[in-house]
């Protein structure tokens, strides 16, 4: 028989996870409550949450936002990660805290509805930040307009050059 705690539990969960843009399963074995708390204050500034809770909740709250992870993945000690603004920052966080920590591993995730494995995640934690690709697509964007913009005004510039040499010879 399900507890009012146990249900409240759920239903936060499931805000959580309707309201995420990113889910990460880890295993946080080995990692104390004072480290534990350092990356909470670590994913904080990302905008995202870690939460710690039974492996039965969560995957009540996930049949409930109608999403879904393997069992296998959710066995054993569990924490959750929940990104909310962006998706790549809080899995850069984590990845680097758990290889400072040499403790905690990274079992599966979703972005968006697209599960993911823990090879996927890591490789997705490797990208620049997003300011960084928006800055990187502005600059390719504007590279063929320069070279349009050059090569447009190419005859008025030899057209003012060559007048400027016309005056120059006839001033002597």
């Amino acid at each position: 028989m399900a507890t009012q705690k146990k249900i409240d539990q759920v239903k936060e969960l499931t805000t959580k996870l309707e309201k995420a843009k990113a889910l990460v399963i880890t295993d946080y074995t080995g990692l104390t409550h004072k480290q534990l708390e350092e990356l909470r204050r670590a994913l904080k500034k990302t905008q995202a949450e870690l939460t710690i809770s039974k492996n039965t909740l969560l995957k009540r709250a996930l049949t409930d936002v109608k999403k879904s992870i393997s069992d296998t993945h959710l066995q054993g000690a569990t924490a959750t990660l929940f990104a909310y603004a962006d998706e790549v920052a809080p899995l850069k966080a984590l990845i680097k805290f758990f290889k400072d920590a040499t403790h905690g591993t990274v079992r599966a995730g979703l972005l968006g509805a697209t599960q993911l494995n823990a090879t996927e995640i890591e490789r997705l934690s490797t990208l620049p930040a997003r300011e960084q690709l928006l800055a990187q697509l502005v600059g390719q964007l504007q590279g063929p307009l320069y070279g349009l913009h050059n090569a447009l005004s190419w005859n008025i510039r030899k057209l003012v050059w060559t007048l400027g040499a016309v005056k120059s010879k006839k001033s002597n």
